[in-house]
């Protein structure tokens, strides 16, 4: 069989809803065509989402409730060593008044995140969010990544299910994907040799999921990975996802070199082709994950626009702040009116909805009079 019939096979294949190998989904990331992929995605994400659903979104904010950092991780420019005069520990009053901005303009999700900070316990994290379920009863927390639990369960000295159940008692309502870079170790000691390995960033997520919480999953590729290892890091995942179905989403992002010390051990920044074939490669590999979300953090919103083309059917959220990609040079400021008008251009209907996908505002394409 030659590679370009095999490729084709394993379009159709997946097109119709069957499970890629590791070596299918190697074959497709190396030697597949950009439309060709985009079409298998495509049939793929009609399956779970038929074009009648509108693609959707989240009216979110970031909050980085601190960035002291003693991860040190190569491709971040956002952190401030422990000893630094530049990191900050935000008051409650601060985040407050920001929360505040979020529930004005709408706000359904914070998404609250910092860096490893070797003096916060657990009993920072429970007051910090016992305090905003007081005051918001109705906000979904989506906050701490696998990394900040890790590092909590360090700090305070306890067990991860003990740091898990605290959290959701104190307030915490789901829990984002950051800190997985790739789920690769090879990966994971070249650029972020002091966080958390990729097994356990794995065995937090399990187990949050076992606990009930929902979660997304990430994946930042264009680093010092190879192809092969990309295919690896959706593996890993699907696995867990076919024990616990506890991801809700997945999202790619490409490394944003930028002012970060891994910048000079990449040689080949990743393009808009590279972006598009992860999407749907993505989509192809992740049979058991309903939603893919688009990055118009690090994408911005024409290419964001474009990758519902090819499997994904969100646009993330409307992150009214966005620090740490900004820190490394990239700066995308994508309004709630430019996201809808982007999907409405695109040929689908708009949603508002909640972090677990339920639909709470629409916003019907304006038909024209030719029918567009």
């Amino acid at each position: 069989m030659t590679t370009e019939h095999a490729i084709k096979q394993t379009l159709l294949k997946a097109a119709e809803g069957k499970r890629l190998s590791f070596e299918e989904g190697v074959l497709l990331i190396k030697h597949a065509e950009l439309l060709e992929l985009g079409w298998a995605a495509n049939e793929v994400r009609k399956r779970l989402h038929p074009d009648s659903e509108p693609i959707t979104y989240v009216i979110d904010r970031n909050v980085n409730y601190t960035n002291y950092c003693d991860a040190y991780c190569t491709f971040c420019a956002f952190y401030a060593a422990p000893s630094s005069k530049k990191g900050y520990v935000l008051p409650y009053e601060v985040i407050k008044t920001k929360i505040d901005e979020l529930i004005e303009a709408g706000g359904t999700q914070l998404l609250i995140q910092g860096g490893h900070n070797p003096e916060l316990g657990i009993e920072f994290y429970e007051a910090m969010l016992g305090n905003i379920r007081r005051d918001f009863p109705a906000l979904t927390i989506h906050g701490l990544s696998p990394s900040e639990i890790d590092h909590i369960t360090r700090t305070s000295k306890i067990s991860l299910e003990e740091a898990l159940q605290r959290l959701v008692k104190a307030g915490l309502s789901s829990i984002p994907g950051g800190g997985a870079e790739m789920l690769v170790e090879r990966v994971k000691n070249i650029i972020s040799p002091l966080k958390m390995s990729a097994e356990r960033w794995l065995e937090v997520m399990e187990t949050a999921q076992r606990l009930g919480l929902r979660t997304t999953a990430t994946m930042m590729y264009g680093t010092v990975e190879t192809l092969e290892e990309r295919i690896e890091h959706l593996i890993r995942l699907r696995d867990v996802q076919d024990r616990t179905g506890g991801f809700t989403a997945f999202i790619a992002w490409s490394f944003q070199p930028g002012d970060t010390p891994l910048a000079k051990k990449v040689t080949r920044p990743s393009t808009a082709t590279d972006y598009l074939k992860m999407v749907a490669v993505s989509r192809l590999m992740l049979d058991n994950i309903k939603n893919v979300q688009t990055s118009w953090v690090t994408q911005g919103s024409g290419l964001g626009q474009a990758a519902f083309a090819f499997g994904a059917n969100d646009f993330g959220g409307t992150m009214m702040e966005e620090n740490v990609v900004s820190a490394a040079g990239t700066y995308h400021d994508v309004s709630l009116a430019t996201m809808i008008t982007c999907i409405h251009q695109a040929g689908y209907d708009a949603a508002k909805r909640d972090t677990q996908y339920a639909i709470l505002e629409h916003h019907p394409r304006q038909l024209t009079a030719v029918g567009v």
